[in-house]
């Protein structure tokens, strides 16, 4: 059971990762707010059945769920055969911008892998806290983020590619 001490502590030291974990999946600041206040809430309703030294992957592991739950209730979900028709080359026209080339890459991956990389090298959580945040083997974990890192590098290639010609 986790006492009032000890929730207040998880809001002290969590609340700022789970938001920005989220926040960089959605890309939206109030909704991101509302997920994360959603998982505190539903940790101080829970309190009596997690374990106090889980609270962290508890909380992640609750933010990631309600997310997904909350962009499919926004239908902003594209389906993967719906990606054919949008070019992933088209950037606005404020000058180069690698930060924008890289989220651009990102937001073209699968949304657990797009998880995967954000939490890994963006969050810097060693495989197994992912694993367990996400509940997936640390195997599984690893597969995830090569083929992530993979997608993401042929991807950069391809707008590389497609800068130079234009």
């Amino acid at each position: 059971m986790i006492s009032t001490r000890e929730y207040n502590t998880a809001v002290k030291e969590y609340s700022r990762n789970i938001f920005r974990y989220v926040f960089k999946c959605i890309k939206d600041e109030d909704e991101a707010k509302d997920i994360v206040q959603e998982c505190y809430l539903k940790l101080w309703t829970w309190r009596t059945n997690v374990n106090p030294d889980k609270i962290k992957y508890w909380l992640f592991t609750t933010a990631h769920n309600t997310m997904l739950n909350h962009l499919k209730k926004s239908s902003k979900v594209v389906p993967m055969e719906g990606l054919s028709n949008i070019d992933p080359f088209v950037v606005p026209n404020d000058g180069f911008d690698l930060k924008g080339l890289i989220d651009k890459s990102l937001d073209l991956l699968p949304q657990m892998q797009k998880t995967i990389i954000i939490l890994r090298d963006l969050e810097g959580y060693n495989y197994n806290e992912i694993g367990e945040m996400l509940e997936l083997s640390e195997s599984q974990v690893k597969v995830y983020l090569f083929r992530a890192r993979q997608k993401m590098k042929e991807s950069l290639k391809d707008l590389n590619k497609y800068y130079e010609n234009n």
